[in-house]
């Protein structure tokens, strides 16, 4: 049976071109006449042929049912400290204040301000009927807990930001790779005709570590890269005219414009970046004439926004885009993804003040995202997402003057935690374990392609069959290592 990627489309490699293909100057003139008309391969090579169509975002059906619809995706860069949100270790309050840094020494990335075991500053008590525990760091996500699946064995491979966020949005510790919202995209395309996709709602107050390449589409057309909107003012720049003009002009414009682009394309095939620039011009002139509204929450009522805690510091920014993100979901855009500038969870120092402000900078936020969703009937096809790149590790980290009221901690690949919550999600879960201290996963180890697949199988695809063929190779977003999907989270 003739392999298909997940655009509906068959892979042709280049084996079967030469196979195919007599050489020399036949080859050539053939070559000469695809590129004239694309049609013509298709006539030629049957079903096997070239894919003819360009890139879309028209909906595609899963590899099997699922209830997730769509995801948000809240990446909480830095890397939060698991021993000090949900993740409690007696060992490290009894022993508090010993050495330890012989025993990890290859595991420290800044050995020279290493300082001995760390307890946490924070107090742990267990909530819900789930009995979960969190620190009173998050005292608004400790009452949502039986809503959450946590998953407290994660591990990476790399305790440096730039690779580590690379590993977690792309499945690589490096650039140029397909993100996590862009293969979702292109597997399952889009239920909205007038919104983007794959929407990222950065922080105005800065990017993240790796910039924009956190939502680039890599190898895959550019169609499937995600689009930045800004939570207030107009959501894309230079997306309205300066000037209105009356609704059937546009209407005219448009309808001219689109047939002009038929005849530019057809003269021009397989060119991927000029196909997303066409249809990027396409769904700007929809959002237009659609005049969405998902970015204005000025019909929201007083409660909602007090609920998210709009209005007010620290909440306001954070708070709006997580209202953000409900409305988007609610008109069929398949993945958002939040952002938080800089580094706010990479303590290095400063722990006990600074996570308390990264955690009231998003704790009541988020809380009120998994609240609303319950309660306008989207949590059953919402799925979302919670983490960073990877946890901390439980000795201190001094900083300069060596004051232990100043210590923070230092990066760990080998043990985070993150969590899930809503479609496809068994609530009130606590999967896997570290071991006395914190410092590796033990039990029900979880890498970062577990996570992958994991979330691909509760949107309906198979992580190994969502794939592109690139120089020859099956390309996927959880690569050529054994993913194992994390059941024990599933309903």
């Amino acid at each position: 049976m003739t392999e298909k990627n997940p655009l509906g489309s068959p892979v042709f490699t280049r084996r079967d071109l030469f196979n195919r293909v007599p050489g020399g100057i036949c080859g050539a003139a053939l070559a000469y006449l695809f590129n004239q008309d694309s049609s013509l391969s298709s006539k030629l090579f049957g079903s096997e042929g070239f894919a003819t169509e360009p890139a879309n975002l028209k909906p595609r059906q899963p590899h099997f049912p699922s209830k997730a619809k769509s995801v948000i995706h809240l990446f909480m860069n830095g890397g939060p400290s698991q021993m000090d949100l949900f993740d409690p270790k007696p060992f490290l309050d009894k022993n508090h204040g010993k050495t330890y840094f012989d025993k990890i020494a290859g595991e420290v990335e800044n050995p020279q301000s290493a300082g001995a075991l760390m307890k946490s500053p924070f107090r742990f008590a267990k909530h819900g009927q789930s009995g979960a525990w969190v620190s009173d760091a998050m005292p608004h996500l400790a009452k949502k807990v039986d809503d959450i699946a946590f998953i407290r064995s994660m591990h990476t491979t790399n305790l440096t930001h730039e690779p580590a966020i690379y590993l977690i949005q792309s499945g690589k510790m490096g650039p140029g790779r397909p993100t996590l919202g862009s293969w979702v995209v292109y597997g399952l395309g889009s239920e909205s005709e007038n919104l983007p996709a794959y929407i990222v709602l950065d922080d105005p107050l800065g990017l993240p570590i790796n910039g924009v390449e956190n939502w680039q589409a890599g190898f895959l057309p550019p169609t499937f890269q995600g689009t930045r909107f800004r939570p207030t003012g107009s959501p894309v720049l230079n997306l309205r005219p300066e000037v209105e003009r009356p609704l059937e002009v546009i209407q005219t414009e448009v309808k001219l414009r689109t047939e002009l682009d038929k005849l530019h394309r057809k003269m021009r095939p397989g060119q991927p970046t000029l196909d997303a620039r066409m249809e990027s011009y396409e769904l700007a002139a929809r959002m237009q004439l659609a005049a969405s509204d998902a970015l204005d929450i000025s019909g929201e009522s007083k409660e909602a926004k007090e609920l998210y805690g709009i209005g007010r510091e620290p909440t306001d920014s954070y708070g709006r885009r997580c209202l953000i993100a409900r409305r988007l979901v609610e008109r069929g855009v398949r993945f958002v993804q939040l952002y938080i500038n800089a580094q706010i969870w990479d303590n290095h120092t400063g722990l006990a003040s600074d996570m308390k402000k990264a955690c009231e900078r998003t704790d009541q936020p988020i809380a009120a995202l998994l609240g609303d969703l319950k309660q306008r009937g989207l949590f059953d096809s919402t799925l979302v997402v919670w983490g960073g790149e990877f946890g901390r590790l439980p000795i201190a980290q001094l900083s300069p003057d060596k004051d232990e009221r100043k210590a923070g901690r230092d990066h760990n690949k080998n043990a985070f935690t993150t969590w899930m919550a809503g479609a496809g999600i068994k609530p009130g879960t606590a999967y896997g374990a570290t071991d006395e201290i914190g410092l590796a996963a033990v039990e029900n180890r979880v890498s970062v392609a577990d996570w992958h697949a994991t979330i691909l199988h509760l949107l309906g695809l198979h992580h190994d069959q969502l794939f592109v063929m690139d120089n020859g190779l099956r390309e996927r977003l959880t690569g050529v290592l054994d993913a194992h999907i994390v059941k024990g989270i599933l309903a």
